[in-house]
């Protein structure tokens, strides 16, 4: 195996075990069994490691995902990747279900150190996929690349209260609210504007 495929498989192997590792120079290369200046050849930064690693791993769990569709636009794409996390969250029953879950887990007890490593946990990955999203698009020149980190801060905060209230009574369509919300924060992330 190619010392970049070795690279790349220890850390993937890293955030199997963990996903709250922090892919470090020195772990992966330790791991990989090659020197940090072999890492750093392959990947000189490590937001370069992990977003190779990122693209590989969603590609294998997700091959058929929206944000690849270049034949489409790429706010509709990013719109469809959202609503994917939402369909996750589920509707009525089922999403009152989850935010009781998710009361009793990380906020009815006492803030401690092992749910706070545990829900940054969870916010880690659902971040990740979000960055991941718009590192697609960067790539294709749909918006520019830069640190997402406010971006994709803000379309979790949207798709959290997109979920709280599907878990609420509505008399009103929940997925035309959705859409409707979904295409505001994705012209907002994208800096297109309504049509």
């Amino acid at each position: 195996m190619h010392t970049r495929e070795r690279i790349l498989q220890a850390a993937a192997e890293m955030l199997a075990e963990d996903v709250t590792t922090t892919l470090s120079v020195r772990a992966v290369a330790a791991r990989a069994g090659v020197s940090t200046g072999s890492l750093r050849f392959h990947f000189p930064t490590q937001r370069a490691l992990q977003d190779e690693v990122l693209t590989r791993i969603y590609r294998h769990f997700i091959p058929d995902e929206p944000i690849h569709d270049v034949s489409r636009p790429a706010r509709d794409r990013l719109v469809d990747c959202l609503r994917q996390v939402l369909a996750a969250a589920g509707v009525g029953d089922e999403a009152r279900a989850a935010w009781a879950a998710a009361y009793e887990n990380f906020i009815a007890p006492e803030p401690s150190a092992k749910i706070r490593t545990a829900y940054l946990a969870q916010e880690r990955v659902a971040a990740q996929r979000v960055e991941y999203w718009l590192g697609v698009l960067a790539n294709e020149g749909a918006l520019p690349r830069e640190d997402f980190g406010r971006k994709v801060h803000f379309l979790l905060t949207v798709l959290n209260g997109l979920s709280v209230q599907r878990a609420l009574p509505s008399d009103e369509s929940v997925l035309q609210a959705e859409t409707e919300t979904l295409y505001l924060a994705v012209d907002a992330v994208l800096g297109t504007g309504t049509p």
